[in-house]
């Protein structure tokens, strides 16, 4: 017997699929399918589906720069985690916001134009928070899996051998 979980899997899997071949993939009929779908999205379990974007592969000289943030923040009494993050949240640059365990408080992730659009971003958006103590900027350089999606060209080995 399949699970309602099943079809989350199925929808990470490949946003695509149709109600029919989701039901094809599960024990569940095409009008089950349908209808645990608009519960998932009435429910805010599915907020959207997005395509997974290999910008090196898209062929134009336009830039997209990524970098990922980590921010330590200090709390007060008056102001929380939740606080900061819809703060945070809000600018259209930022990709993604996690509260995180370990060294620093929020993994942010940003995206601009260009490596001085991220930078000022962060230094005229981000920085100037009261509660944020430190910001380190990690930009990205290549991707090579996101969101499950791996970027593999595909290309073989072009490097010469060299024989002793």
């Amino acid at each position: 017997m399949s699970s309602r979980r099943e079809i989350l899997d199925l929808l990470r899997e490949n946003a695509r699929y149709t109600t029919e071949d989701i039901a094809r993939l599960t024990d569940f009929s095409e009008s089950e399918v349908a209808e645990i779908i608009e519960e998932f999205e009435e429910a805010g379990v599915i907020r959207g589906y997005q395509a997974v974007v290999d910008w090196n592969a898209v062929g134009t000289d336009e830039e997209r720069v990524r970098a990922t943030v980590e921010l330590n923040v200090t709390l007060d009494r008056e102001t929380g985690y939740d606080d900061i993050s819809e703060r945070i949240a809000k600018f259209p640059e930022v990709t993604s916001l996690r509260l995180v365990s370990g060294d620093y408080d929020f993994d942010l992730e940003v995206e601009g134009d260009s490596m001085r659009e991220v930078s000022h971003f962060i230094s005229d958006k981000i920085a100037p928070i009261p509660e944020i103590t430190q910001t380190v900027t990690h930009y990205i350089m290549e991707s090579y899996k996101e969101q499950g999606m791996e970027f593999d060209d595909h290309d073989d080995d072009d490097r010469l051998s060299v024989s002793p």
